[in-house]
C-alpha cells in the first residue's frame, strides 16, 4: 500500500519525534472499480471494498476495438455494514453503496462495477450510514453518491437520522445524486 498521510508530533522545542502515525484522511467505504476519482491511487484516501476482481471490457469504437480489465482491487477489503476502524478515523468519508438489485443481473457490467443490494437493502444501507459516520470525525465530510434508478433518493435518506447538508443530481437523465453531510 502506498504511503498515507503522516502525523508526526513533536514534544515541544526539543525536536524530538516522540511517534509517527501514518494515517489516511479519507476513506471510500465502497470503492469498487474507482471510477469517480481523478487519482485512483491517491495516497491521501484508504479504498476498501467487500468484492475484489477483475472483467475485460471492450473499448474504442468500431474497427478500433480493444480490450481493457477493468479492476475492483482494494487497499483492504472491509464490509460497510461493520468497518474495523476505530471510532472517528477519517476526516472525510465517499460512500457509494450498491444502488441496484431489480434488473442489474447477477454478472452483468452493472454488477461488477458497483455491486448488487439484495432483500436486505434497507437494513443494509442504514448500517453502512451508521458505520460511515462513526468512523468519521466531529465535523467531517461525508459524500453520499446514490443512483435512483430504482430506488429514490428519499427512501435512502429515510435510513439515516443524519441531515443532508445539500446535494446535486447528475448524470444523462440526472438520476445520480451526490449528498454531503458534516458530522456535527
Amino acid at each position: 500500500m502506498t504511503t498515507k498521510h503522516e502525523d508526526t508530533r513533536e514534544w515541544a522545542s526539543t525536536g524530538v519525534v516522540l511517534e509517527r502515525i501514518v494515517m489516511p484522511v479519507v476513506l471510500d467505504a465502497c470503492c469498487g472499480t474507482r471510477m469517480f476519482w481523478f487519482d485512483k491511487e491517491d495516497s491521501r484516501t484508504l479504498f476498501v471494498d467487500k468484492r475484489v476482481g477483475t472483467r475485460v471490457i471492450d473499448v474504442g469504437t468500431p474497427g478500433t476495438k480493444g480490450r481493457k480489465p477493468k479492476v475492483v482491487k482494494p487497499d483492504k477489503v472491509v464490509d460497510f455494514r461493520n468497518m474495523p476502524f476505530g471510532d472517528n478515523s477519517f476526516h472525510h468519508v465517499v460512500f457509494d453503496p450498491p444502488h441496484f438489485y431489480k434488473g442489474a443481473g447477477k454478472t452483468g457490467r452493472i454488477a461488477f462495477d458497483y455491486g448488487l443490494l439484495d432483500k436486505t437493502w434497507r437494513d443494509d444501507i442504514k448500517d453502512g450510514f451508521a458505520e460511515c459516520f462513526r468512523v468519521l470525525s466531529p465535523m467531517g465530510t461525508l459524500i453520499f453518491k446514490w443512483c435512483e434508478a430504482e430506488i429514490p433518493l428519499r427512501e435512502v435518506l429515510e435510513l439515516t437520522p443524519n441531515k443532508p447538508l445539500y446535494g446535486h443530481r447528475s448524470g444523462k437523465k440526472a438520476q445520480t445524486h451526490w449528498v454531503a453531510f458534516i458530522k456535527a
